[in-house]
């Protein structure tokens, strides 16, 4: 069996990839396995070094990287190489906290005359992660890297529909010098995927993708033996909150950017919109006048910002929720004939800004992962902040106001963080990951963590060493 890679803006076949037997699945797990055992006794200092020389590799791949990247989800090509920039940034900063994360934690100041207690971080084994389509190699390298610094192998199970992103981050790791079956890349079906999820020598499992499949992830998890820990990455519906002292020139073009960026397609991107009563008016029309300005179309010209979305399933899905929504009573602000290559039976998604939208619209409440968003009034920051909040997801929020001259509303945006119930709270920005920072979530946008120091805890497990030297 096989899959087939669509390419979303061409809708013409542009990759077949072969799925391995149960049988040959099996040997690749023991494989990864075996390497385990013996890259766990290679040194930490002689890991990062590979882990350095990965980053050169793969900054030599960027052209291939970018171009194959577009035919297979889309993005426009002079926003690819961004990809490559956030991976290099990303991996230099896990490979510049490995060692720190990484080693012992001494008790020194505690410990009796003539005893000694340490807590070690040992690897947990084989790692499988399961990467999305959206942002790939980002995703990827969020558990990738720091696994295999932390002495795991990996098993790499790339989307369908951007197979070879798996297969460039792995060609840069091995000529880097990383022995060849400690990170090893399979394409999967669901049946497969199911297999390998419940083989016992897996010992973790990363995932990142939708609600119903992080559910089905975690089911067969725990079915398995062994108790294996899981990270769930899944959705986001992201807020924004404008204060009523917010730069409105400044916050329209970066929530705009946040919005539309990838054709809408990240779990951080910003889905609604809160702006305070005061600001309202002139905040949409600012936000309108910006978003009349991108362009719409062939995501291999130069000239294009925003392409296709991943398949025209997924347009008609987008379609339908702006529909219902003007159903229901909101009115769009963006002339379709604006965007001429949105059309049915086509991936391409014309972006729409909805007003008079509400709570009770699907368009306010469930991921849309498309370039559309909902702009509501609302006249304090209690009625903001219980909006944002009135959701199932909890991935992140931003709250645009004037914190640089006003310590009042530095104040007032510490207070909305304190009450959001997100992972990450932003402050005059949105949609950007800080490796430095953990990347996290609450309710239906998933648990565990990767990134910052806490990314090699989740991918660790402590051990801790008592020893008693003096017996007499």
């Amino acid at each position: 069996m096989s899959q087939i890679t669509i390419s979303p803006h061409t809708l013409a076949n542009y990759v077949t990839r072969n799925y391995p037997s149960v049988q040959e699945l099996e040997v690749i797990v023991e494989r990864a396995h075996s390497a385990q055992t013996l890259w766990a006794e290679v040194s930490l200092d002689d890991r990062i070094v590979i882990a350095e020389k990965f980053v050169e590799e793969f900054q030599k791949l960027s052209d291939e990287v970018a171009t194959t990247l577009t035919a297979q989800m889309g993005r426009p090509i002079k926003q690819s190489p961004g990809e490559v920039r956030g991976t290099v940034e990303r991996a230099k900063y896990m490979i510049s906290i490995a060692r720190s994360s990484l080693a012992d934690v001494e008790l020194k100041d505690t410990d009796k005359p003539g005893f000694r207690r340490f807590i070690k971080r040992v690897p947990l084994g084989v790692v499988l992660v399961i990467a999305p389509w959206n942002y790939p190699y980002l995703t990827s390298i969020n558990s990738v890297l720091p696994a295999i610094l932390a002495g795991n192998s990996v098993i790499l199970k790339p989307s369908p529909q951007t197979p070879l992103t798996g297969e460039l981050l792995r060609k840069a790791f091995i000529a880097a010098g990383l022995p060849e079956d400690l990170l090893q890349v399979v394409h999967l079906s669901p049946e497969l995927a199911e297999a390998i999820i419940k083989n016992p020598l897996i010992k973790f499992v990363s995932f990142t993708g939708s609600v119903a499949t992080g559910h089905l992830v975690a089911k067969e998890a725990t079915l398995s033996s062994g108790f294996k820990g899981v990270a769930l990455e899944l959705g986001g519906k992201d807020a924004a909150y404008v204060r009523e002292d917010a730069d409105l020139d400044y916050t329209a073009a970066e929530l705009v950017d946040g919005a539309f960026f990838n054709s809408g397609q990240s779990c951080c991107a910003i889905e609604r919109i809160y702006v305070h009563q005061s600001k309202y008016d002139d905040f949409v029309k600012k936000f309108v006048e910006i978003a009349k300005t991108y362009k719409l179309g062939d995501p291999t010209k130069e000239d294009v910002n925003l392409g296709p979305v991943v398949t025209v399933g997924s347009a008609d899905k987008i379609r339908k929720q702006v529909q219902d929504a003007v159903k229901a009573g909101a009115k769009t602000l963006l002339p379709e004939d604006l965007f001429p290559a949105a059309k049915e039976g086509t991936a391409f998604v014309a972006p729409q800004v909805l007003v008079d939208v509400d709570h009770n619209m699907d368009v306010m409440t469930e991921e849309t992962f498309g370039p559309i968003v909902g702009i509501m009034k609302v006249s304090d920051d209690k009625e903001a902040l219980h909006l944002m909040n009135d959701s199932k997801y909890g991935l992140t929020a931003s709250v645009w106001t004037n914190a640089d001259s006003d310590s009042k509303s530095e104040e007032a945006f510490l207070k909305l963080s304190d009450g959001l119930d997100v992972g990450t709270v932003f402050l005059n920005r949105c949609d950007y990951l800080d490796p430095a920072l953990a990347w996290t979530g609450s309710k239906d946008s998933g648990r565990g963590v990767s990134l910052s120091k806490f990314g090699y805890d989740q991918l660790t497990r402590p051990k801790s060493v008592h020893m008693k030297i003096k017996t007499s």
